[in-house]
This record gives C-alpha cells, structure tokens and sequence, in this order.
C-alpha cells in the first residue's frame, strides 16, 4: 500500500511540473507568436528604429523667432534632450515609472505595488505601465479592443513593444520620445508646443510648478485640461509635487511652497488666424505648396491670374516647392508633416511695429473720421453718387460671396429666399477697434458693418538685399482675410508718375529741367480730345516755366501729360517691366494717372530699384529650409538685374526726394506723431479718382516700404480729397512704423544714413529756388 500510495504522489508531482512546462511553454510561445506577429500588428525591427514621427513645419522670423508652424493632425516640433529642464525629468520618473531606470520595459516590482494598491484602495502610487509601455502604445495604437482577452493580448502586446524598446533606445531617448509624442491637448503635441501653448516659453524656460502641470495631465489630459479645470489641475499638479518629494527629487519644504503657487497660465491658443504675421504665413503656405498650373482649374475671368502663376512656377524655386522637390524616398516634401523648419526674411520686432503702426492709424485716426462723416451720405456707408439700385446691386453681389450664401443655395434655397434669410436678425460677434462685439444683427447689416472700415497693407523690404522684413496684409486677419500685399491689385494713382520721369531721367533730363505748365491734349484712337486737369486751380504758376522736380513734387498732371508728349506710352510700360511689374498695363496715354491696378508688393519692389543704383532685385521671403534634422535642403536669392544706370536711379532719388521735402509728403518733414524726420526720405504720394485709394511709397538709404489704404469697396470711400488723399491715408502709416525702427537700437537704423551719390555723377540738382518759390503753403491740400 505504501509502495503505491508513494507511486501515486509521484504521479501528481509529474503532472504538476508537466502542466507548469506546459504553461511555461504555452506563455512563452504566446510571446513568441505576439512578437512574430502571429496574432496581430507587430512594428518590425525597422519600424522600431524609425517610429511614426508626425512634426509640424516650423517658421522662423530672421531674428530667430518662430512665427508659426504648418501643421493637420499634430502640432508636434522635436525637441533635444538637453533642452529639457532636469526638474521635468524628475516629475515624470517620480509620477509615471519611479523604476525606470532599473527595469528594462516591465517593472514586475510595480506590477505587485499596483495589485497591492488595488487591494487596499491605494493608488496614489501610480500606474502598472512603465513609461517604456505607454510610449510603445503611443507609438503603435493599432487595435481598438474591448474585450477582456482582447485587452489582456493588446497589453501583452505593450510589453513585447516595450522591450524591444529598451533595446533599440537608451533610458534618455525613450524619456525623449514620450514627452516629444505625448499630446497635452489644446493642439499642443509633444513638450515643445505644451511648453509654449500653456505657458509661451520654450520646454528649457518651464518652472518646477509648470513642468509638474504639464506631467500630472499625462494621466489623462482630456480630463485635467487646464483650461476647463484649472482647481482640478492643481490638485493633480500637488499630486506630482508629492511624489517628487516623496522620492527625494525635491525637498518637503521646496514642494511645500510650490504647492502655494497658481497654475500660471498663459494660455496660447493655437488658431492659423491669430499670432504673428498672419497674411505672411498663408501667403507662404499657399506658396509652398502650389501645384503647377493647369489652365482648366482657372476660369475665365482668371487668365491673368493663371499667366502670373505660370511665370511664378517657372522662375521662382519658392512657388510650388514642396511639389517640386522630393525626399531621399522619391516622395514630395509634406510642408504639414515633414518636419521643415522654414528660415524667412521677416524681422519679428519690424513686423510687430508694422502692425501697430496700421492698426493705429486704421483704428484711432482714419476710422473715426470716416465714421464721423458717414450721417452726411444717404446711404452709408456709399457714397453720395451712388443710387439706390446700384447700392442694392453692390449688396447682391456681396452676398452672393458669403459662406452663408453658398450654404443656403446648396439646400436649394432661391435668391429670393436667401435674401429674407439675410434680413433675419441673429446672434454674431462682430469686429470693432475697441474689441469684439456681441450683438443681434442681420447678416445683410453685417455686410454694411464690415464694408464700412478701411484696410491697409504694408510692406518692408531691405534695399540692397531684397529681404522682406515686414508684411501686413490688412488691419485684421480674422475677420479681413483678403491679402492686399500680393493678392489684391489697386489702382495706383500718382506713384505710378516716377515711372514716366524715370523714362526721362534715361533720355537726358533732369529734375531741373523747366518746361511750361499749361494744359496738354492727346487725341485718342476714337478721335476725341483728351486733356488732363489738375484737381486744383494754381493760378501762380500757370503759363510759366517749371521744373519737373517741382512738377513731381507736388504731383501736377499737366507737368506728367507734358512728359508723356516727350514719349509714348509703351515706353513707359518698358521701364514699369524692367522694375518687376508684372501686372497688366494698357500702353495709352492716361496711364500716368494710376488707372492700373497694382499689387504693393511690385509697387515697393519698383520704387527699391531707384535707392538701389538701378539695380531691380525682386523683394523675397525665405533665405533657406532645413529638414527635421537641420540639414540644409534649400537656400534662396533673389532675382537681380540692372533696370537702368545709376546716374538715372540718383536722378530719380532726387526727384523724389523734392516730394518729400517740398511737395506732397512734406508731412513726413513736420508733422508730430509720424513726422518731423531729418533722415533722407525719397518718396511719392498717390490718390485714385474720388480718392478712393490713398497710396505712399517711400524709400531711404537701407529700407524701402509703401502703404496702401481704402476701403473694399471703391464706392465707399472720403467724401472730400483732404481726407481722403494718400498723404493722409497711408502716408501716416509709414512714418509711424520709421518712427518705432528708429527708436530701437537693435535693428541699427539711424537718421544719419545718406543716399549713395554715383562717382562720377556731376549734374547740378540746384533749381535756383525754384522748388521753394513755387510751393504752396497750404500743405493739407497735398496729394
């Protein structure tokens, strides 16, 4: 019997150990197949290697500063490990995974400390999963399971990835990697964008009390989100400092007081619409990411557009770039996903002064006058001369243009219905100089409201180099996205007159040159006689001998329609082409009053070659782009040829120079506020029939820049010329943003800076005071 009974407790010991290989076997088979990928996604030794790495493109002004990023899915940017504060390590080891550096992807120890807790209702000492296992599932969520078994392989799975992990990566790369990846919400992906969405300073720059925020969110960031539950996010927050302090990364006392401090926001939301040089980034955006141009995409009435774009892709390596030029993988670049890190020529604080400088002027002089005379039109904001049934018919059209409109047509609605849709009261926000406005209002009197401000445009180049330093689209992105640097095209009045003088600089005239002022005609192809007028009677001068410079300075039609006589009109078109206008010109002789539209941007462009010895260089926005690992991949000049010689450019200079010190911007002389300059300024007014559009370009030694202001509609505009003049709308702008450059020493502008005089020039430019016998004294008739 005990020969048998001994023979039986041997069996049973057999077949525990058989079924304990078997189970050994069994689990490790199960690891073996997860990590052969028999029972599901697997990331390959390839995949560990090179994660899915999704980084936004970043912009960078010249002075280093990042203006926005490119981004679709995550606004993610890579950030070293050195720039990582230690007390941001600590508070995620002390939180998250206390053992990290002692476990190689499973801490079987933390395993036990969580089972404990569960059984005894602690869980103040964290998590199972190591930070090795929740990077591993940010990496490679594919699954989403839900059963218990399911949930038990995809952890299974986790730690498989954990620590293969381990393996690939040091303990410094893979703390890297999770706070590179994690996504704290808001749009902020990754520590770099949580750093600046949350509290606007780089990750080296976070605060003990900003980096334990940012690690207590990593429990669940849709839960403790900051700006929904701040009370919440301290007591999460308090929690980390415990910990910290708990494992001797902080002293009780230190946690103590930081305990005390608030969460410190600073709060940046992310929004395309809103942060700095807004019409710049989708200008580039849009540039970056242009394809070539197909004529079917274009229609009709788009033909110029098309040309221009044309041209764009063949000649400029920065239009459609991202479509031009392929990864070392054959693929085209992915401006939201790659990575790129995009080197501009915009100087930050110049396009900050910029910005204040229109939004000034918009907002506390131009707007208010407007405003002010809008209870003499009939009905405002048009003018007078408009009728009623050409008021309406401006009206339809303007809501044929809206969203709202698109939407409600798209549900078959007729016009007419949409119209009484349009006259509905409703709940909106609207813009306003003094802030945002909550209101009730139609959307039909929202169209009124918002064609009834004026916009201005603003752009700044570096002479010599052709580097755009500032770009200011209009007065305010969010609601006026419409671009009015490069997009739109105005009529540009009399700053289109330097181009004829130019034409007669060339053929040996000078500023000194006197010719008669009196009435010229021209018979035009119809056989009619066209005779242009001053919009001012000068009864002084009239019939007598003056000289151009005094023509120019005060901006005399009979003084340019005599020039024009000298010429024709084609040649005109020459010069304007061979300064980088691109825009159509039609050659006829009324095209000395700036009855063609124009961008700003040719406009500052053009008038740059004059300061720049007659050298055209074609104003640019990128010096270079870097990939994700700050290798270089693209650099960029500008175009550069000769417009003319230098002694026609220093002619030029002088010429413009009469305008400013005797003529029509004599404003920028004496004016307090955005005058009294003793700095050579060379530089032109122009205003548009019923001063619809007010222009200014004005150039010195080292900087040349030009303004645009009106309102969106031509009809709605100043009802007298005082007002409505360019050396009032937009003059005013320039010499604000000069007046800032000049009072920062940083970018090193002085008023000491001299126009460049040829060597060999030797033309007298002493009009024997004729400029100063000739000048009216009543400046505020100036246009």
């Amino acid at each position: 019997m005990a020969k048998e009974e001994k023979k039986s407790w041997k069996k049973y010991i057999i077949g525990f150990w058989v079924l304990f290989a078997l189970g050994i076997a069994s689990v490790a088979l199960l690891f073996v197949m997860i990590a052969k990928g028999n029972l599901g996604f697997m990331p390959t030794f390839e995949e560990l290697e090179n994660p899915p790495n999704i980084l936004a493109s970043e912009i960078f002004s010249e002075d280093g500063k990042i203006l926005d990023k490119y981004f679709i899915h995550e606004n993610r940017t890579f950030v070293n490990y050195e720039n990582l504060p230690p007390h941001l390590i600590e508070a995620l080891i002390a939180t998250e995974d206390v053992r990290f550096f002692k476990h190689s992807g499973i801490d079987l120890r933390g395993l036990v400390r969580v089972f404990k807790g569960i059984v005894t209702g602690d869980t103040s000492s964290g998590g199972g999963s190591t930070i090795s296992q929740q990077l591993a599932k940010m990496l490679f969520p594919r699954e989403d399971l839900s059963g218990p078994m399911e949930l038990v392989l995809r952890k299974f799975k986790e730690w498989v990835i954990a620590v293969k992990l381990e393996r690939s990566y040091t303990k410094e790369e893979i703390l890297l990697m999770y706070l590179n990846k994690y996504d704290f919400l808001n749009l902020a992906v990754g520590i770099k964008s949580a750093a600046q969405v949350y509290f606007s300073v780089p990750p080296d720059s976070l605060q003990l009390h900003q980096s334990a925020m940012l690690v207590g969110m990593a429990k669940n960031s849709s839960l403790y989100n900051p700006v929904r539950r701040p009370e919440m996010v301290i007591t999460r927050r308090n929690v980390v400092l415990n910990q910290m302090a708990k494992y001797g990364y902080i002293t009780k006392a230190e946690r103590d007081s930081v305990k005390q401090l608030p969460l410190d926001l600073n709060f940046q939301k992310v929004d395309y619409k809103s942060g700095p040089a807004p019409y710049f980034r989708e200008y580039l955006r849009l540039a970056l990411t242009a394809r070539k141009p197909d004529r079917k995409n274009y229609a009709s009435w788009q033909m110029q557009t098309f040309k221009e774009d044309s041209v764009e892709w063949e000649n400029n390596p920065l239009y459609g770039w991202c479509n031009k030029n392929t990864k070392p993988d054959g693929k085209n670049y992915d401006l939201y996903n790659d990575g790129l890190r995009i080197f501009t020529t915009i100087d930050s604080r110049m396009q900050q002064y910029a910005v204040e400088s229109v939004e000034y002027h918009l907002g506390k002089n131009l707007q208010p006058e407007f405003d002010g005379g809008m209870k003499y039109l009939k009905n405002p904001p048009f003018a007078n001369n408009m009728t009623a049934d050409e008021v309406e018919s401006l009206l339809n059209r303007e809501i044929r243009r809206s969203e709202r409109y698109r939407v409600l047509h798209n549900q078959g609605k007729s016009f007419k219905e949409i119209k009484e849709n349009f006259n509905e009261p409703v709940d909106m926000t609207i813009f306003s100089w003094k802030g945002e406005i909550d209101t009730i209002m139609s959307p039909k009197d929202s169209i009124k409201w918002y064609l009834r401000y004026f916009r201005s445009s603003f752009m700044a180049m570096e002479t010599h180099s052709g580097k755009v330093k500032a770009y200011v689209g209009g007065p305010n992105y969010k609601y006026f996205m419409y671009d009015m640097v490069k997009g739109g095209k105005r009529q540009v009045g009399s700053t289109v007159k330097p181009f004829l003088y130019t034409l007669a600089m060339q053929n040996g005239l000078t500023p000194c040159t006197k010719v008669p002022y009196v009435s010229q005609q021209f018979q035009m192809p119809d056989g009619t006689i066209w005779e242009p007028k001053d919009s001012d009677k000068d009864d002084e001068n009239d019939g007598k001998l003056v000289t151009l410079k005094w023509g120019l300075a005060n901006s005399r039609n009979k003084i340019s329609a005599w020039v024009m006589k000298q010429f024709t009109p084609q040649a005109v078109v020459e010069v304007m082409k061979r300064m980088g206008i691109y825009s159509p010109i039609d050659p006829v002789p009324s095209m000395f009053l700036g009855t063609s539209d124009i961008t700003l941007y040719e406009m500052v462009g053009a008038f740059n070659t004059y300061v720049n010895q007659g050298v055209f260089v074609k104003p640019y926005f990128v010096s270079r782009i870097e990939d994700r690992y700050g290798n270089v991949i693209a650099t960029f000049q500008p175009e550069r040829h000769e417009a003319f010689d230098e002694q026609t450019a220093y002619l030029m200079v002088n010429l413009l120079q009469g305008v400013i010190d005797r003529g029509t911007g004599i404003r920028l002389r004496f004016r307090d506020g955005y005058g009294k300059f003793t700095m050579p300024i060379a530089g032109k007014t122009g205003t548009t029939q019923n001063h619809s559009d007010g222009w200014f370009i004005g150039v010195t030694p080292r900087l040349s820049a030009g303004v645009w202001t009106g309102a969106d509609l031509r009809s709605i505009h100043f009802r007298t010329i005082s007002s409505g003049q360019g050396a009032n709308m937009a003059l005013p702008i320039w010499g604000y943003f000069y007046k800032k450059v000049l009072a920062d020493p940083s970018l090193g502008y002085t008023e000491d800076m001299q126009f460049k005089r040829p060597d060999s020039f030797n033309i007298n430019l002493d009009c024997e005071g004729e400029e100063e016998k000739n000048t009216p004294s009543d400046f505020n008739d100036f246009f």
